[in-house]
């Protein structure tokens, strides 16, 4: 493959021939130079745009911009958000004009986690749309930080088609209470259910089973009596809350350094999306915003470990060529950064995170190797060169951690900017 200078300096020099230069992160600007994206997005019904680092203003404001692009200039009608499934629903209800409510009466979780500017954007898009755009939830609650967001309408379900399924309900939010009072999110849920008494944990694993085999098995009845998209929502959530109490498990073992297995999510963002496609006229086309770690098509893998088959992987195998996800990236020498914190409510806080030179191989290498890292950028990387049928470019940011992978195999398109600033208005 040549050595390492070389290597850089190839890259570094695809870079400079192939990166299209973006004028600007405004929303409200031309599109017009966007226009690249349309080749790399072609005829998919799925275009994932991702970001490195959470909690970034720039990545909110270019994701903004493009999806944008994407509304106005190719027909895309729904946008899906790394965001609870169960809370989706309302947030739709208000992003369409439906309510006059404040977000953070509909979801206070998406005015405190960094959605609020999109999702006001989005709302305002609507109200003199043409056609109004659907907005979607497809992660687990709080992102696996709690059941009762999903349980509590389960309830309110079950209490009118199958209320002798109460009792087990009942049981299993009362473990669950008591685990997770006070935690904020799934990096503070993990440890706190660590510390649960293992019979419990597994009375709610063995309670949510039973509630869900007993709703599949009641089907028919269930439908007779609600209709089938209440029975197919009810059934979500419950999956939903299965796939959380795994993943409370995977988490605490991760963070304990016990093992990586935290697929489980993953699986449950690709199913959602399906879900949320299937509920549209045939042909109709997504946008869905996630981390780059869940939209890439390749394993998740930190240091020769994998940690996860990414929800962009199980997407790929559902939906083929449909299927194009785009990394957003950055240059700069430090990006807000979730260190661990366990007196927070969310257990960590935001730092910032000073970041050593770009490593060799990877896509923020190659863009100051070609002397654009003080530029924002758009680049097709699909036709990025490579040696014995393997990418030379094979690493990308993923928060403050180079991460690595064949980056075009992983991705279809790279946006990067310069600069890397924390979003104010989450507060913690």
């Amino acid at each position: 493959m040549g050595s390492q200078d070389q290597v850089g300096a190839e890259l570094a020099a695809w870079f400079r021939d192939h990166a299209t230069l973006l004028g600007s992160l405004e929303v409200e600007d031309s599109l017009d130079d966007l226009e690249p994206l349309r080749d790399i997005v072609g005829d998919a019904r799925i275009v994932a745009v991702g970001e490195g680092a959470h909690f970034v203003t720039e990545f909110h404001r270019a994701r903004q911009r493009v999806v944008r692009f994407l509304l106005e200039r190719l027909g895309f009608t729904v946008v899906t958000y790394e965001f609870g499934f169960g809370a989706g629903f309302d947030v739709d209800r208000w992003v369409r004009g439906e309510t006059d409510a404040e977000l953070a009466a509909v979801s206070p979780a998406a005015a405190r986690w960094g959605a609020s500017d999109f999702l006001h954007w989005l709302r305002r898009y609507n109200a003199t749309a043409a056609r109004r755009v659907r907005f979607g939830g497809i992660d687990l609650p709080e992102a696996a930080g709690s059941l009762r967001p999903v349980l509590d309408p389960v309830a309110d379900y079950l209490r009118e088609v199958d209320p002798d399924s109460l009792p087990t309900l009942d049981a299993v939010l009362d473990i669950a209470d008591r685990a997770l009072a006070g935690a904020g999110s799934g990096a503070a849920a993990a440890p706190a259910w660590a510390a649960l008494d293992p019979a419990d944990q597994d009375a709610v694993t063995a309670g949510l089973a039973r509630l869900l085999l007993r709703l599949r098995s009641l089907e028919p009845r269930h439908v007779s009596r609600c209709g089938r998209p209440r029975f197919e929502i009810a059934r979500r959530l419950l999956e939903a809350a299965t796939h959380t109490d795994y993943t409370f498990r995977a988490t605490a073992a991760m963070m304990a350094g016990r093992g990586a297995d935290m697929s489980v999510r993953e699986i449950y963002l690709a199913e959602s999306v399906r879900w949320q496609l299937e509920q549209e006229d045939p042909g109709a086309r997504m946008v869905l915003l996630a981390h780059n770690s869940h939209i890439l098509r390749t394993p998740i893998d930190f240091g020769g470990t994998i940690t996860g088959l990414p929800m962009g992987l199980h997407l790929d195998r559902m939906f083929g060529a449909d299927y194009r996800p785009v990394a957003l990236t950055h240059t700069a020498s430090s990006v807000p950064e979730m260190a661990p914190d366990p007196a927070a409510a969310v257990g960590f806080s935001l730092v910032d995170a000073e970041l050593a030179a770009p490593e060799p191989g990877t896509v923020e290498a190659a863009l100051v190797g070609a002397g654009l890292g003080d530029r924002i950028t758009l680049t097709d990387v699909r036709p990025s060169p490579r040696a014995g049928g393997r990418p030379l470019l094979d690493g990308i940011l993923s928060q403050s951690t180079p991460m690595r992978m064949p980056v075009p195999d992983a991705f279809d398109g790279v946006l990067s900017v310069p600069t890397t600033t924390r979003d104010q208005t989450v507060q913690f």
